[in-house]
């Protein structure tokens, strides 16, 4: 029963929408109507404001980080707290308050596995520092974050589950963000190139 109580608060605490508030709040729209069409901190960020967009990211890493901590305070053993964390995500894409219709569950999907291999966090801020520096991309940033938390998982954490959970759930993400990347390569006309490298955070596609 527990269990259970930790994997609904998960996905309740994922489905609230803080991109949809923070840009109804700043300018009166919903932000899954424009520029990308998903409530997501890169979305606002580009739409709405820079500050803004780094808000939405900090509540959107906190959901994540909220689900997990929820479930070990409860009491769960690391399986339900990796459902807990699951069902964040989920929550985010698919929140209840908003039909549905949400983000695409990064900056959610970070906050579990931070939370979760707190130990990562360095070396998760070192391939997100250098990637931006090299190629101006965020999203390309933070997916390539994602590298350092089933090495440390394994060599680290020395956890089986931690390491599955770790490589599951960003090719989960990888899959959904498909047809987006394939938005991008049409629109750059077929430049892969011009995908990845930027001429500045604030170029988009």
């Amino acid at each position: 029963m527990i269990s259970a109580v930790a994997i609904v608060c998960g996905y309740l605490l994922g489905s609230i929408p803080s991109g949809y508030i923070v840009a109804r709040l700043a300018k009166g729209i919903d932000i899954r109507n424009v520029g990308n069409r998903v409530m997501g901190a890169l979305n606002v960020y580009y739409e709405v404001g820079h500050a803004a967009g780094v808000l939405v990211l900090l509540a959107d890493i906190g959901k994540g980080v909220g689900a997990v901590l929820l479930a070990r305070w409860l009491g769960v053993d690391l399986i339900f707290q990796l459902l807990a964390g699951s069902a964040a995500v989920v929550g985010h894409i698919f929140p209840v308050f908003l039909k549905f219709r949400g983000g695409r569950g990064g900056a959610t999907s970070i906050g579990v596995l931070l939370c979760l291999l707190p130990k990562a966090i360095p070396f998760w801020l070192a391939i997100c520092g250098v990637v931006l520096l090299i190629t101006r991309n965020i999203t390309v940033c933070y997916s390539m974050g994602f590298v350092c938390f089933p090495v440390v998982a394994g060599l680290i954490y020395g956890s089986v589950a931690l390491v599955v959970f770790s490589v599951g759930l960003p090719i989960f993400l990888g899959i959904r963000f498909i047809p987006r990347l394939k938005e991008m390569y049409s629109v750059t006309g077929g430049s892969w190139r011009r995908v990845v490298f930027r001429s500045s955070i604030n170029e988009r596609f």
